[in-house]
């Protein structure tokens, strides 16, 4: 079977309204893949910087996969949250990028978004905090109803991955 290895770093984060941002992260694969080693979902640390508004996370991954097939290539999906002074947690987005198909070292800058709701729940947002969240969270990286929803914009998630393959040219694929 040909393999794909995922070596890197979950950076940091900038662009969003508060600092004190942490990260749950995960990967979604197709049917035909199958992890070898590693974890293929996890969460940084709380990073709150005192200057700038990139908040470091510096958070590793490292996963292994077999696969007899190319449908499903990986993706990683990300969700940041923020926490207040008192613990509390809020979204502050949601985004997905593609693991790049080519080896090598690669920086990936994941763009974030979050719903709005209505004009009713942002006002109780601003006052009382939490917001609107995806009931199904494989909204995130399928396209399936997305369109219907009313998103902002947030803040950018940077990632760094290694990219090895291997075995891939047995399978008609040229690394």
């Amino acid at each position: 079977m040909a393999e794909l290895h995922i070596i890197g770093q979950i950076i940091g984060a900038s662009g969003f309204p508060q600092n004190s941002l942490f990260c749950k992260w995960g990967v979604h694969t197709g049917g035909a893949w199958r992890l070898l080693s590693g974890l293929k979902e996890g969460q940084t640390q709380v990073d709150n910087p005192q200057t700038g508004d990139m908040a470091y996370w510096s958070h590793p991954i490292d996963l292994h996969y077999a696969t007899k097939g190319l449908q499903g290539w990986p993706k990683i999906y990300l969700q940041v949250w923020h926490q207040d002074s008192f613990g509390r947690c809020q979204l502050y987005g949601y985004g997905y990028c593609h693991v790049p198909s080519s080896p090598g070292h690669h920086r990936i800058s994941c763009v974030t978004w979050r719903p709005l709701g209505s004009w009713q729940e942002q006002l109780a947002q601003m006052f009382v905090g939490g917001g609107p969240q995806l009931r199904n969270p494989d909204l995130i990286y399928s396209g399936a109803d997305r369109y219907r929803l009313h998103t902002e914009t947030m803040g950018t998630v940077e990632l760094e991955l290694g990219i090895i393959m291997r075995h891939f040219d047995k399978y008609g694929v040229e690394s």
